[in-house]
């Protein structure tokens, strides 16, 4: 792969990872009501998610999607119902300034890792995206292991990096404007943003 493919490939892919969605909105919920840590935890697990099916379209995951589109679409409403029960989880959550409470939800980081890879793995249009964005760069025929492993590392490291850039600066945002205690408004605002985004999901189909 040339110099000149690879950052075309760099670039499309920060587009993409750029995108707002799911995906930052389950970053945003555990850097707002967790930590950065656990900000960081579910954009190094997203990242593991979006790898994986980088590496699966470059094995021919994508276009076996295609082929079969009720696997598929069974897989995208698991994802809409994994958003919607995220949704309904933080409006259903009594508020409390507790700060046990609060200490106890910076400190899960076991759930920041599960939302950060079901929200990529739960969302088979990444195997569809990278299929089509691959099908750009490379051609089959000629895939080497080397190549294959050169854009499997780009994606991870893209999207990982965004995410822990945006998880780093949300804590800053806090400190900055002493954003330290839970807000009720902003708490019932977030898990509106899921359910909205899983009635997205859905309705794109």
């Amino acid at each position: 792969m040339t110099l000149s493919l690879w950052l075309s490939l760099v670039a499309v892919c920060m587009m993409g990872a750029m995108s707002p969605g799911p995906s930052l909105a389950v970053v945003l919920k555990h850097s707002i009501h967790g930590s950065m840590k656990n900000g960081m935890l579910a954009a190094l697990s997203h990242g593991v998610g979006v790898g994986f099916y980088a590496a699966a379209s470059l094995l021919g995951l994508g276009a076996l999607m295609l082929q079969f589109p009720t696997v598929y679409q069974v897989l995208v409403y698991l994802g809409a119902a994994y958003l919607a029960y995220l949704g309904i989880k933080i409006l259903l959550a009594k508020p409390s300034a507790d700060e046990l409470q609060i200490a106890q939800q910076s400190g899960n980081g076991k759930q920041a890792l599960q939302d950060g890879f079901a929200i990529a793995f739960l969302n088979p249009k990444l195997a569809v995206f990278f299929l089509a964005l691959f099908s750009q760069f490379i051609d089959p025929a000629n895939l080497t292991f080397k190549v294959g492993m050169i854009m499997c590392v780009t994606v991870f490291v893209i999207d990982t990096g965004w995410y822990l850039l945006v998880a780093a600066l949300t804590e800053f945002s806090k400190k900055r404007f002493a954003f330290t205690k839970p807000s009720p408004w902003l708490d019932k605002l977030l898990g509106i943003i899921f359910i909205i985004l899983a009635i997205r999901v859905v309705i794109s189909l």
